[in-house]
């Protein structure tokens, strides 16, 4: 039984395989953006893997697809409304999401006026039908070529009963149907519609990808964006929910790793080659919001809310900068020294891969300083001479990469700062848990920034994220709105999910008089009113003397799938060279094997430790150590 763990991110394509004897092999290649499962079948092949058992997957498939990036066109959808709501895809929210911006332009529409048809039926918020649909509304649709169609009729969240009429009813004309209840049986019909036409415009493209992944394995299953793999099943119904699955995996294995080491308060710190993404897990929990918007822009991390889509699905809470190994340094009209937003990506990728790229990238600053050597135990062989060429024309090469540097961990921390400062959360107080191929080669610049002083690189930092992926549950989830009694809501989603191991429990509530809600973990027998309140404190720093309104209750049944077992090196000789790096002034430092470094071996900065998957800076004032699992953890002298 052959098991793969495959992470295709917008640089490198990462797949790991785990054989029956819990041994792993690995395989790191540049990504195909424009095909991306070129890049798998060639490292399966260069892997001599010809059929597997299972495959994990995370996936930027969903994402791409809705930001344009897979040359491509999205799928002729169709929307079907209450009659009178035409039109509420476009009013969407009236808020201004940036205030002071004279040309500022809402996003456009997903599907055109022409495209949205209305039904005369009605629900009342009681759940009450007062009017079944009228289907001979949906003449003039049955007879055009959509390849979607997405319904969203008012109230259904408390009564399905309509759309599930008119569901069987296009489902005789059209192969990809979905129903709003289906997808999001919340509140707010403007989110809930938007959510809804995301799904549907995404089945056809993830229905015909997930096709080619068939032939792969016996069972295929994919992250979703809220921590868990789902099966190919539910990712075809349900597309909407692997919009944020590839970072969500790293996020989920911090978490795993971290409660191995025995550390509750950890900061997640994803740096690969195009971005880096910042995720807080406190007291061992990863935080879960249902508010996203996707296509949309950021600002320093942050979303910059009604510059795009919304959806109403259950996401780990994660910040993301452009910042990557890739990233280009450029130079602005005034003169000053940038780095990003625009990433060389892996086509052509920096110019040190030698692949053509001719704008200078972070991985260009680090090759040129002697942080990094030759990549995949020197199978990538870096060009550094160019590398230096192309920064010169910024200035002294020297110094354009120390600056430049210096720029991309400010801007980090920004990432960082989002997900604890903004949170009522001292970073001062949590341990940074850095992977991805350039993170631990920043991770003690950020952490000088931040004032962290303490730091753990997992094994194989490089591929951690398809690590992650053997470390992830299989999740199944169920939703219901506005329940009467809580307990029993939970007790009947329950009922609904069969085959799991456990349950976890959430709630979307708040105090009565409220527009917004916070989502609370409830333990199994824990008083729902005494969660949210504990949580409304630790958020706001008070509570309020009114009655607690449930919105929703949310159930996830969660299944173990791999026990993954990591393998420790007790002894062994150490492999140790010396090369000379920059660091302020050129310095000789030790350069440690990874792979040869034994549990408790121990050893102080400046230095660095390179393995397959990627390079560890120790800057001086630092120590390191060689933990359980095979982990580093550095910390300041």
């Amino acid at each position: 039984m052959t098991l793969a763990a495959v992470d295709i991110g917008g640089t490198f394509t990462d797949i790991i395989i785990l054989e029956d004897d819990g041994s792993l092999r690995f395989y790191k290649g540049l990504t195909t953006p424009k095909e991306p499962e070129i890049g798998v079948r060639k490292g399966l092949k260069d892997l001599g893997v010809k059929k597997l058992s299972k495959l994990f997957h995370a996936t930027t498939i969903a994402t791409n697809a809705l930001l344009g990036q897979l040359n491509l066109e999205l799928p002729r959808t169709a929307l079907v409304v209450t009659k009178g709501f035409r039109d509420v895809i476009e009013i969407g929210r009236q808020n201004r999401p940036e205030l002071y911006n004279l040309y500022f332009t809402k996003p456009k529409p997903l599907v055109s006026r022409d495209s949205r048809y209305e039904v005369d039926e009605r629900t009342t918020p009681d759940g009450k039908v007062m009017k079944e649909p009228n289907l001979r509304d949906l003449d003039l649709l049955v007879k055009k070529n959509y390849d979607s169609v997405a319904i969203s009729f008012l109230h259904s969240y408390r009564n399905p009963e309509n759309e599930k009429k008119v569901k069987e009813y296009l489902s005789k004309f059209f192969k990809y149907v979905i129903a709003s209840h289906e997808v999001s049986p919340e509140q707010r019909e403007y989110e809930r519609t938007s959510t809804t036409l995301i799904n549907a415009m995404l089945m056809p493209i993830v229905s015909r990808y997930v096709e080619g992944l068939r032939s792969l394995a016996e069972e295929v299953y994919i992250m979703s964006s809220s921590g868990g793999l789902i099966t190919l099943e539910e990712t075809v119904k349900r597309p909407v929910q692997i919009i944020e699955s590839g970072p969500s995996a790293g996020l989920i294995g911090a978490k795993v790793f971290a409660e191995k080491l025995g550390y509750k308060d950890v900061i997640s710190f994803d740096m690969g080659g195009t971005t880096a993404k910042a995720g807080a897990i406190v007291n061992g929990e990863v935080e879960i919001t249902s508010e996203y918007e996707v296509g949309g822009r950021t600002h320093h991390g942050r979303i910059i809310k009604g510059s795009g889509y919304p959806v109403r699905f259950p996401f780990v809470d994660l910040a993301e900068v452009s910042a990557g190994g890739g990233t280009i340094i450029w130079a602005d009209e005034g003169g000053a020294l940038r780095v990003g937003p625009i990433s060389a990506g892996a086509d052509p990728g920096p110019v040190c891969y030698g692949r053509g790229g001719v704008y200078p990238t972070l991985t260009d600053a680090m090759a040129i300083e002697g942080k990094i050597g030759d990549l995949l135990s020197g199978e990538m062989r870096l060009d550094v001479k160019s590398a230096e060429t192309s920064l010169s024309k910024l200035g002294d090469p020297m110094d354009v990469a120390e600056e430049a540097i210096k720029l991309a961990s400010v801007e980090m921390a920004r990432a960082i700062r989002l997900v604890t400062v903004e949170r009522g959360l001292d970073p001062e107080n949590f341990t940074l848990f850095a992977f991805g191929g350039a993170g631990p080669q920043f991770a003690l610049e950020l952490a000088d920034e931040m004032g962290i002083r303490e730091v753990i690189i997992p094994p194989y930092p490089g591929l951690f994220s398809a690590l992650s992926l053997l470390t992830a549950d299989l999740r199944f989830e169920g939703r219901k709105a506005f329940p009467n009694n809580v307990d029993k809501a939970f007790e009947e989603l329950e009922s609904n999910i069969h085959d799991v191991d456990y349950f976890v429990r959430y709630i979307d509530a708040r105090y009565s008089g409220q527009g917004w809600e916070l989502t609370v973990r409830v333990e199994k027998g824990q008083d729902y009113r005494k969660a949210f309140e504990e949580k409304y404190l630790s958020t706001y720093g008070y509570t309020l003397p009114y009655p607690i309104e449930v919105v929703l209750v949310r159930v996830f049944g969660v299944k173990r799938l791999v026990d993954l077992k990591l393998t420790e090196q007790t002894s062994g000789e150490v492999k140790v060279s010396k090369r000379k790096v920059y660091l302020g002034d050129w310095t000789e430092v030790e350069v440690y094997k990874r792979e040869t470094l034994p549990k408790g071996f121990k050893a102080k900065g400046p230095a660095i430790i390179e393995e397959y998957s990627s390079t560890t800076v120790v800057k001086d004032g630092w120590e390191f150590e060689v933990s359980k699992l095979g982990s580093i953890i550095l910390r300041r002298v």
